[in-house]
């Protein structure tokens, strides 16, 4: 299976302009994840959805969802609002009014969490939520899971945009985890890509589609601005998450054609089938047959 991930739409960031940057770098995010030669299962898009929670952002979002060929999964940013996403999806589950909902594929769980705190940029989850989350952990145990959520509870570096460990929030949430093994995270909320361990747990942060925040891990002082660049236009990115029947194997891509340097022709084709013929060998069970 093939799960494709889109984040940090920030859709109506320009308010008025039915041709604004974000909304033309979604299209584009979304047309190249419609376009990949093997389609994905389905597509998480992991909050963020609009910047301002507006009820027209969110109507060009479902419009322009509206022509995928796969199911669509929504979850909640500190830019969303949940009533409104109620209004234009309203088949959004919700549970004790959060975004939070099950998906059950062969050999794996897929639990999608709500941590939106209205008014703060930063993640949230509590009593109620963490409740929920251990149900639904010990409905399938020792089922490998998928946790969909936003906000990453990870120290990222880039000092601006990062979570501490000590937070009740992040301290709830390692909690309600528990030492439950074999479980994947993925969220957005950063605009970079990311790839860590969050007590034993593979995090991936996929990069967004709005455009992403800088690299810069030196220390900033709120007080003293020093023209460091914050935002930068590199391209939309997606990520792909491929479940191999025992884990996941993530890649992070952007979106736009880059140069080709190679094709698989003729001249390709002898490493290619050297590959192929190593790979046979180091199977198990192949030197016996």
């Amino acid at each position: 299976m093939l799960f494709a991930q889109l984040t940090d739409l920030h859709i109506g960031f320009e308010k008025n302009n039915p041709d604004e940057l974000n909304f033309r770098r979604v299209a584009a995010a979304i047309d190249y994840v419609k376009g990949l030669a093997l389609p994905p299962d389905r597509l998480f898009l992991t909050g963020d959805l609009t910047d301002n929670g507006d009820r027209e952002s969110y109507e060009r979002l479902r419009d322009l969802i509206s022509g995928c060929a796969f199911p669509v999964h929504l979850c909640t940013g500190n830019h969303d609002d949940r009533a409104a996403m109620r209004e234009v999806f309203p088949d959004l589950p919700m549970q004790d009014g959060f975004v939070q909902y099950v998906i059950d594929e062969p050999g794996v769980r897929i639990i999608v969490l709500d941590t939106l705190d209205p008014g703060h940029h930063g993640g949230a989850f509590c009593h109620r939520r963490a409740a929920w989350l251990k149900a639904r952990l010990a409905e399938v145990p020792g089922l490998p899971v998928l946790i969909v959520l936003h906000h990453p509870p990870i120290e990222t570096g880039i000092p601006w945009m990062t979570a501490h460990p000590t937070e009740p929030w992040v301290v709830m949430l390692d909690k309600a985890i528990g030492d439950r093994p074999n479980v994947t995270m993925i969220t957005g909320h950063i605009h970079r890509s990311i790839t860590t361990q969050w007590h034993g747990r593979m995090l991936a942060v996929a990069p967004s589609t709005a455009p992403q925040v800088a690299l810069e891990m030196a220390p900033i002082d709120p007080a003293c601005p020093d023209e460091r660049p914050m935002i930068v236009a590199e391209h939309p990115g997606v990520a792909l998450h491929l479940w191999s029947g025992e884990g996941f194997v993530t890649h992070h891509a952007q979106v736009g054609a880059p140069d080709v340097l190679a094709r698989f022709d003729r001249r390709l084709q002898p490493l290619v089938q050297a590959l192929a013929e190593e790979h046979e060998v180091t199977e198990p069970g192949a030197a016996a047959a």
